[in-house]
């Protein structure tokens, strides 16, 4: 005769798995036959864009109903208003993800203008990649170090508001003495590489280190640019001679605030969907990014694209969010004063 515990513990199981079965079922029936749009909150050619393009191309098969992953360019104000639009337009059922700036919830910590979301009601669904940000100048300029930027003027492109390409020159100018006028209003950073290029700038204020090495490796085995200085809580392995932001300061107020907005670096290449999507499909869209950095074909492809992944999951990335926009009032007056805009001009 079969125990009674035994047989209530094998209806749990059915009824677990039942449950389980129906709610793929649902999701799947939800997002079959659909589009994803993935917004890019940046212009093309840029580190954002072609993080965000190589995931549109492999999440859809690991996405319950397999759709299909569009993405779409929305730049303006260093991504804000791509944030804006995904906070107050778009749809709130996960048919919607973006790639916004690892600047997002520092902009709101910060009160900048123009902010009209709060990052810790979107769902963060992953961080394609932890690593540092560099500011580099051309070796055209005649600089080769941050010392020799306190003594030089430089223009170093960026994109817009309070972007790491906008905060970081500016920032250095306020807190440690350089020389840069920035130079802002550029719709991505591919736009900034070409006017470097050009020479018609000296540099740029921030670029992720995977992404500088993979679009233009050719700078760096050229030695056409020059890293005045990286971002991030250590130094870079094959980057073992540039200095720190924080290495920089003068002292303990300086280096609290270049901690504090070297902080991003951990937000890295962001994947997130709007407030208020069903958590089923949060959960299913975290588990599919998860899936796709492990995807044998994806890895693949990156490496080939010369795209390094160092991911992290989309729990981790919220409490990321969390712990910047939660940051203690003294510390976030100290920064507002470093940021105060002094330098920067509009590209016409």
């Amino acid at each position: 005769m079969n125990h009674p515990l035994r047989c209530t513990a094998f209806i749990v199981a059915i009824l677990v798995g039942l449950a389980g079965s129906a709610c793929g079922d649902s999701l799947a029936d939800f997002y079959r036959g659909k589009h994803i749009t993935l917004v890019i909150g940046y212009g093309p050619g840029g580190g954002y864009d072609l993080y965000a393009r190589m995931l549109g191309r492999f999440i859809g098969a690991h996405i319950p109903g397999n759709p299909i992953v569009v993405p779409q360019n929305m730049p303006g104000a260093g991504s804000r208003s791509a944030a804006n639009w995904l906070y107050k337009v778009a749809p709130q059922d996960g048919s919607v993800i973006a790639c916004l700036s690892q600047a997002t919830p520092t902009d709101q910590t910060l009160s900048e203008p123009g902010v009209q979301f709060d990052a810790r009601k979107f769902n963060w669904i992953g961080n394609l990649n932890v690593v540092n940000n560099v500011l580099y100048v051309s070796t055209a300029s005649g600089v080769a170090t941050f010392a020799e930027a306190k003594v030089k003027p430089l223009a170093i492109g960026a994109t817009g508001a309070t972007s790491p390409s906008v905060l970081y020159p500016q920032v250095s100018n306020n807190l440690l003495g350089s020389k840069f006028t920035i130079i802002a209003g550029y719709p991505g950073g591919g736009d900034i590489n070409i006017a470097v290029e050009r020479h018609e700038i000296d540099g740029r204020g921030s670029d992720s280190w995977d992404s500088l090495k993979a679009t233009h490796l050719d700078w760096l085995r050229d030695r056409a640019i020059n890293v005045l200085f990286q971002v991030g809580p250590r130094r870079e392995n094959d980057l073992p001679d540039v200095p720190l932001w924080t290495e920089l300061a003068g002292n303990d107020v300086q280096r609290l605030v270049l901690a504090l907005l070297s902080g991003d670096v951990s937000i890295g290449r962001p994947i997130l969907t709007a407030p208020n999507v069903p958590a089923d499909r949060v959960a299913a869209l975290r588990q599919a990014f998860a899936e796709t950095m492990r995807d044998p074909q994806f890895i693949a492809a990156a490496k080939q694209a010369n795209l390094n992944m160092n991911p992290m999951s989309g729990e981790e990335l919220q409490q990321a969010v969390d712990a910047i926009v939660s940051a203690p009032a003294d510390v976030v007056a100290q920064v507002k004063a470093a940021i105060a805009i002094k330098d920067v001009q509009r590209k016409h």
